[in-house]
């Protein structure tokens, strides 16, 4: 069996950076998918997580802009596998099967769609007759020895600071635990879910783009920008202020109990400290795996010249990160394919034991031919 996995595809996301609602460019990943019986072909499409942009605007908006994707993917498939995965832009959509569940959760659980909500309903229907869809959650075993989850609970432990970093911390405050104790999915989920399902209040009553955390508008995303870029798009004074005062905002929040968080936003910081994060996530939850797939931060890797240290878990497990299907070029430090921010990502895992790989099915297109109309 081959399995093909992508990850943050952010279907009705602000400004259309989500290239996937394209059919030009859809039709680069179903011809990646191959045609049914195929020596080739792919037998099972893994979407991991954050398939969705519902931070946006309302949900209904999120299924139109998914609903083209999905009917294209459905006749492609032609009744393969199909296993969706929830991530913390998208929570909802498995987040009602979550709380009828019976028992603790466990590292793989599985849904019908109907069970884990109205909206896999919505996107089951979608793909059609021919083509069903199954939801898992929080991740979902590929092989014996390859595991596979968005990766959104690694946002426990990052260091690097975001408004959803500080929420998550809050809310370990409040229900009596620590970044560094959760040991479980339930307790997780029981840091990361009321946050996600806050933010997703605030997009539906707020207009279309406007959303809190969307990545279009995010407030930890304009102030990284600043930061970063020596106060651009700031007057000089605010610029300053900025500068001055954020450092000594980290020292509060981790006086508070909120971190341990770090005032370096630079593309190293925040690579290595996913990567650490995501370690943290497998040591913690036992994943005893010989490989991790993983989402969520949108940098695909290891790529050639990535230090393969940094890709690994304790216990020797190999990270893979299949990066995204969005075109933001806010973390780019050149727009081009050489970019591990470049969309088009995937993982390729084969059923004879071989590692996962890693390809980049857009690395062929200029920043032109993925700019949003």
């Amino acid at each position: 069996m081959r399995t093909l996995v992508i990850s943050d595809l952010h279907l009705g996301a602000h400004a259309q950076a989500d290239v996937l609602r394209r059919a030009e460019l859809r039709e680069v990943l179903l011809q990646a998918l191959g045609t049914r019986g195929a020596p080739d072909a792919v037998d099972r499409l893994v979407l991991l997580g954050d398939v969705l942009e519902l931070r946006a605007g309302p949900v209904r908006r999120a299924l139109e802009a998914a609903r083209g994707f999905f009917e294209a993917v459905g006749e492609a498939l032609d009744g393969r596998e199909l296993v969706l995965l929830a991530g913390n832009h998208d929570h909802a959509v498995v987040a009602p099967g979550l709380e009828r569940r019976v028992g603790p959760l466990s590292l793989e659980e599985r849904f019908d769609p109907g069970e884990a909500s109205y909206i896999a309903a919505a996107l089951d229907d979608f793909l059609g007759a021919r083509t069903s869809l199954e939801v898992a959650h929080p991740g979902v075993w590929l092989r014996d020895d390859v595991y596979a989850t968005h990766g959104n609970y690694l946002d426990r432990h990052v260091t690097v600071p975001s408004l959803e970093r500080i929420g998550i911390g809050a809310m370990s405050r409040l229900i009596g635990g620590t970044t560094g104790r959760a040991s479980s999915p339930d307790d997780y989920e029981a840091a990361t879910a009321p946050i996600y399902a806050w933010v997703q209040a605030v997009a539906q009553s707020g207009p279309a783009g406007g959303g809190l955390l969307d990545g279009g508008a995010s407030a930890s995303v304009r102030v990284r920008r600043a930061l970063i870029g020596g106060g651009r798009g700031l007057d000089g004074a605010r610029a300053r202020a900025l500068a001055l005062a954020f450092p000594l905002a980290i020292v509060a929040l981790n006086r508070a109990g909120l971190g341990p968080l770090r005032s370096d936003l630079s593309g190293a910081a925040l690579r290595r400290s996913s990567l650490d994060a995501m370690a943290m996530v497998c040591q913690r939850l036992a994943i005893g795996a010989r490989h991790v797939i993983f989402g969520h931060t949108h940098r695909a890797g290891p790529l050639p010249g990535d230090a393969r240290g940094e890709w690994a878990a304790p216990g020797g497990a190999r990270l893979h990160n299949c990066g995204c299907w969005v075109f933001e070029t806010y973390l780019m430090s050149s727009v081009d394919a050489t970019s591990p921010y470049w969309p088009g990502g995937c993982v390729v895992l084969d059923d004879d034991g071989g590692p996962p790989r890693l390809e980049r099915l857009l690395g062929d297109r200029s920043a032109d031919e993925l700019m949003p109309a």
